[in-house]
Protein backbone atom coordinates (compact mmCIF):
# COMPACT_ATOMS: atom_id res chain seq x y z
CA UNK A 1 0.00 0.00 0.00
CA UNK A 2 1.07 3.58 -0.53
CA UNK A 3 1.88 5.70 2.49
CA UNK A 4 -1.00 7.10 4.50
CA UNK A 5 -1.81 10.78 4.65
CA UNK A 6 -1.77 13.49 2.02
CA UNK A 7 1.03 12.67 -0.43
CA UNK A 8 3.72 15.16 -1.41
CA UNK A 9 3.91 13.56 -4.86
CA UNK A 10 0.99 11.89 -6.59
CA UNK A 11 1.39 10.16 -9.95
CA UNK A 12 -1.80 8.87 -11.58
CA UNK A 13 -2.14 7.03 -14.86
CA UNK A 14 1.18 8.39 -16.13
CA UNK A 15 1.72 7.37 -19.74
CA UNK A 16 4.51 8.22 -22.17
CA UNK A 17 4.48 7.18 -25.81
CA UNK A 18 7.21 7.58 -28.39
CA UNK A 19 5.38 7.15 -31.69
CA UNK A 20 3.75 3.72 -31.52
CA UNK A 21 5.86 2.57 -28.56
CA UNK A 22 4.49 2.95 -25.04
CA UNK A 23 7.44 3.35 -22.68
CA UNK A 24 5.32 4.07 -19.57
CA UNK A 25 1.83 2.63 -19.32
CA UNK A 26 -0.63 4.04 -16.76
CA UNK A 27 1.85 4.19 -13.88
CA UNK A 28 0.40 5.30 -10.53
CA UNK A 29 1.99 5.75 -7.11
CA UNK A 30 2.24 8.25 -4.26
CA UNK A 31 5.11 9.48 -2.10
CA UNK A 32 4.51 10.79 1.41
CA UNK A 33 6.28 13.79 2.89
CA UNK A 34 9.63 12.64 4.34
CA UNK A 35 9.56 9.25 2.67
CA UNK A 36 12.30 7.58 0.62
CA UNK A 37 10.69 5.66 -2.23
CA UNK A 38 12.71 3.33 -4.42
CA UNK A 39 11.59 3.23 -8.06
CA UNK A 40 13.08 -0.02 -9.29
CA UNK A 41 13.17 -2.13 -12.39
CA UNK A 42 15.58 -3.80 -14.80
CA UNK A 43 17.06 -1.87 -17.70
CA UNK A 44 14.32 -0.85 -20.14
CA UNK A 45 11.53 -1.09 -17.56
CA UNK A 46 10.44 2.54 -17.94
CA UNK A 47 11.73 3.91 -14.64
CA UNK A 48 13.96 6.59 -16.19
CA UNK A 49 11.15 7.72 -18.49
CA UNK A 50 8.81 7.94 -15.51
CA UNK A 51 11.45 9.91 -13.64
CA UNK A 52 11.95 12.30 -16.55
CA UNK A 53 8.21 12.92 -16.86
CA UNK A 54 8.09 13.89 -13.19
CA UNK A 55 11.19 16.09 -13.50
CA UNK A 56 9.90 17.95 -16.57
CA UNK A 57 12.53 16.62 -18.95
CA UNK A 58 9.79 14.79 -20.87
CA UNK A 59 6.16 15.78 -21.37
CA UNK A 60 3.69 13.01 -20.42
CA UNK A 61 1.38 11.70 -23.13
CA UNK A 62 -1.37 11.20 -20.57
CA UNK A 63 -1.96 11.09 -16.82
CA UNK A 64 -1.32 13.41 -13.92
CA UNK A 65 1.68 14.43 -11.80
CA UNK A 66 0.89 16.54 -8.72
CA UNK A 67 3.28 18.07 -6.20
CA UNK A 68 1.63 19.05 -2.91
CA UNK A 69 -1.70 18.92 -4.72
CA UNK A 70 -0.71 21.17 -7.64
CA UNK A 71 -0.58 19.75 -11.15
CA UNK A 72 2.95 19.86 -12.59
CA UNK A 73 2.63 17.32 -15.41
CA UNK A 74 3.81 18.96 -18.62
CA UNK A 75 5.80 21.68 -16.82
CA UNK A 76 9.29 22.38 -18.15
CA UNK A 77 12.36 21.26 -16.22
CA UNK A 78 13.15 24.77 -14.96
CA UNK A 79 9.54 25.32 -13.86
CA UNK A 80 9.57 22.00 -12.04
CA UNK A 81 12.81 22.92 -10.28
CA UNK A 82 11.40 26.26 -9.11
CA UNK A 83 8.35 24.45 -7.76
CA UNK A 84 10.62 22.45 -5.45
CA UNK A 85 11.82 19.35 -7.29
CA UNK A 86 15.58 18.85 -7.50
CA UNK A 87 17.16 16.08 -9.52
CA UNK A 88 20.47 14.40 -10.13
CA UNK A 89 21.56 12.85 -13.40
CA UNK A 90 22.83 9.32 -13.89
CA UNK A 91 25.96 10.60 -15.67
CA UNK A 92 27.40 13.66 -13.87
CA UNK A 93 28.33 16.50 -16.20
CA UNK A 94 29.70 19.32 -14.05
CA UNK A 95 30.97 22.55 -15.53
CA UNK A 96 34.64 21.61 -15.54
CA UNK A 97 35.75 25.21 -15.93
CA UNK A 98 33.97 26.22 -12.72
CA UNK A 99 34.86 25.50 -9.09
CA UNK A 100 32.70 23.25 -6.93
CA UNK A 101 31.23 26.33 -5.28
CA UNK A 102 30.47 27.95 -8.63
CA UNK A 103 28.80 24.75 -9.89
CA UNK A 104 26.51 24.65 -6.85
CA UNK A 105 25.91 28.41 -6.86
CA UNK A 106 24.77 28.32 -10.47
CA UNK A 107 22.26 25.60 -9.59
CA UNK A 108 20.97 27.65 -6.65
CA UNK A 109 19.90 30.49 -8.95
CA UNK A 110 17.43 28.10 -10.65
CA UNK A 111 15.98 26.70 -7.43
CA UNK A 112 12.90 27.19 -5.33
CA UNK A 113 11.95 30.55 -3.89
CA UNK A 114 12.19 32.78 -6.93
CA UNK A 115 14.97 35.23 -7.67
CA UNK A 116 17.82 35.42 -5.17
CA UNK A 117 21.02 37.46 -5.05
CA UNK A 118 24.53 36.05 -5.34
CA UNK A 119 25.17 36.08 -1.60
CA UNK A 120 22.10 33.92 -0.93
CA UNK A 121 22.96 31.62 -3.84
CA UNK A 122 26.47 31.10 -2.44
CA UNK A 123 25.07 30.48 1.05
CA UNK A 124 22.79 27.77 -0.32
CA UNK A 125 25.65 26.35 -2.38
CA UNK A 126 28.04 26.12 0.59
CA UNK A 127 25.38 24.44 2.70
CA UNK A 128 24.70 21.92 -0.09
CA UNK A 129 28.39 21.15 -0.56
CA UNK A 130 28.86 20.55 3.16
CA UNK A 131 25.81 18.30 3.22
CA UNK A 132 27.28 16.30 0.32
CA UNK A 133 30.62 16.13 2.16
CA UNK A 134 32.53 18.22 -0.38
CA UNK A 135 34.81 21.21 0.28
CA UNK A 136 33.03 24.56 0.12
CA UNK A 137 36.08 26.77 -0.26
CA UNK A 138 36.20 28.98 -3.33
CA UNK A 139 39.27 27.26 -4.82
CA UNK A 140 38.13 23.61 -4.84
CA UNK A 141 37.57 22.23 -8.34
CA UNK A 142 36.13 19.07 -9.91
CA UNK A 143 39.53 18.06 -11.28
CA UNK A 144 40.62 14.80 -9.71
CA UNK A 145 37.19 13.82 -8.44
CA UNK A 146 36.49 10.15 -8.95
CA UNK A 147 33.11 8.56 -9.61
CA UNK A 148 32.00 8.94 -6.00
CA UNK A 149 33.10 12.59 -5.85
CA UNK A 150 31.30 13.45 -9.07
CA UNK A 151 28.11 11.82 -7.73
CA UNK A 152 28.46 13.96 -4.60
CA UNK A 153 28.81 17.10 -6.72
CA UNK A 154 25.73 16.12 -8.69
CA UNK A 155 23.89 15.72 -5.40
CA UNK A 156 25.17 19.07 -4.10
CA UNK A 157 23.93 20.87 -7.20
CA UNK A 158 20.48 19.36 -6.72
CA UNK A 159 20.44 20.23 -3.01
CA UNK A 160 21.45 23.82 -3.75
CA UNK A 161 18.06 24.30 -5.42
CA UNK A 162 16.48 23.65 -1.99
CA UNK A 163 14.09 20.93 -3.11
CA UNK A 164 11.05 19.64 -1.27
CA UNK A 165 11.45 16.49 -3.35
CA UNK A 166 14.77 15.07 -4.53
CA UNK A 167 14.82 12.78 -7.56
CA UNK A 168 18.00 10.70 -7.37
CA UNK A 169 18.85 9.01 -10.68
CA UNK A 170 21.01 5.87 -10.51
CA UNK A 171 23.09 7.17 -7.61
CA UNK A 172 25.01 3.89 -7.29
CA UNK A 173 26.16 3.53 -10.89
CA UNK A 174 29.95 3.26 -11.29
CA UNK A 175 30.62 2.97 -7.55
CA UNK A 176 32.32 0.14 -5.67
CA UNK A 177 30.60 -1.62 -2.78
CA UNK A 178 31.91 0.74 -0.09
CA UNK A 179 31.03 3.82 -2.12
CA UNK A 180 27.53 2.45 -2.73
CA UNK A 181 27.00 2.09 1.01
CA UNK A 182 28.24 5.63 1.62
CA UNK A 183 25.97 7.04 -1.11
CA UNK A 184 22.93 5.25 0.31
CA UNK A 185 23.74 6.41 3.85
CA UNK A 186 24.11 9.98 2.61
CA UNK A 187 20.65 9.98 1.02
CA UNK A 188 19.16 8.62 4.23
CA UNK A 189 20.96 11.30 6.26
CA UNK A 190 19.66 14.04 3.96
CA UNK A 191 16.12 12.81 4.53
CA UNK A 192 16.60 12.42 8.29
CA UNK A 193 18.36 15.78 8.85
CA UNK A 194 16.57 17.98 6.34
CA UNK A 195 13.22 16.27 5.90
CA UNK A 196 13.69 16.13 2.12
CA UNK A 197 11.46 13.56 0.42
CA UNK A 198 13.35 11.31 -2.00
CA UNK A 199 12.43 9.22 -5.03
CA UNK A 200 15.41 7.05 -5.82
CA UNK A 201 15.49 5.52 -9.29
CA UNK A 202 17.80 2.52 -9.43
CA UNK A 203 18.27 -0.88 -11.02
CA UNK A 204 20.67 -2.15 -8.32
CA UNK A 205 18.46 -3.55 -5.57
CA UNK A 206 20.74 -4.67 -2.73
CA UNK A 207 21.96 -1.48 -1.02
CA UNK A 208 18.85 0.50 -1.92
CA UNK A 209 16.53 -1.94 -0.17
CA UNK A 210 18.31 -1.33 3.15
CA UNK A 211 17.51 2.41 3.00
CA UNK A 212 14.14 3.01 1.32
CA UNK A 213 10.79 2.92 3.10
CA UNK A 214 8.86 1.47 0.16
CA UNK A 215 9.49 0.35 -3.39
CA UNK A 216 7.61 0.52 -6.65
CA UNK A 217 8.84 -1.94 -9.27
CA UNK A 218 8.30 -1.45 -12.99
CA UNK A 219 8.56 -3.91 -15.85
CA UNK A 220 7.87 -3.12 -19.49
CA UNK A 221 6.52 0.28 -18.50
CA UNK A 222 3.95 -0.95 -15.97
CA UNK A 223 3.86 -1.24 -12.19
CA UNK A 224 4.19 -4.87 -11.11
CA UNK A 225 4.76 -4.34 -7.38
CA UNK A 226 4.22 -1.81 -4.58
CA UNK A 227 5.27 -2.54 -1.02
CA UNK A 228 8.03 -2.70 1.55
CA UNK A 229 11.61 -3.77 0.77
CA UNK A 230 11.07 -7.01 2.70
CA UNK A 231 7.94 -7.79 0.68
CA UNK A 232 9.76 -7.02 -2.57
CA UNK A 233 12.46 -9.54 -1.78
CA UNK A 234 9.83 -12.24 -1.28
CA UNK A 235 7.73 -11.38 -4.33
CA UNK A 236 7.87 -13.98 -7.09
CA UNK A 237 7.26 -11.56 -9.95
CA UNK A 238 9.96 -9.16 -8.75
CA UNK A 239 12.39 -12.07 -8.59
CA UNK A 240 11.42 -13.12 -12.09
CA UNK A 241 12.04 -9.74 -13.72
CA UNK A 242 15.44 -9.48 -12.03
CA UNK A 243 16.58 -13.10 -12.13
CA UNK A 244 14.50 -14.67 -14.90
CA UNK A 245 12.02 -17.56 -14.65
CA UNK A 246 12.86 -20.11 -11.90
CA UNK A 247 13.74 -22.81 -14.43
CA UNK A 248 16.47 -20.66 -15.97
CA UNK A 249 18.24 -19.75 -12.71
CA UNK A 250 21.43 -21.42 -11.62
CA UNK A 251 21.01 -23.96 -8.86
Amino acid sequence: MDAAGAPLLQVEGLTKRFGGFTAVDKVSFTVAQGEILGLLGPNGSGKSTTFNCIAGTLRPSAGSVRLAGAEIGGSTADETCRRGIGRTFQIPRPFRGLTLLENATLAAFYGAGGHIDRAEAERRARDALRLAQLPDDAAATAHGLGAAGLKKLELARALATQPKLLLADESLGGLDTGEMRQAADMLKRIRDERGITIVWVEHIMGVLLSVVDRVVVLDHGAVIFRGTPAEAQEDARVAEVYLGPPETRAA
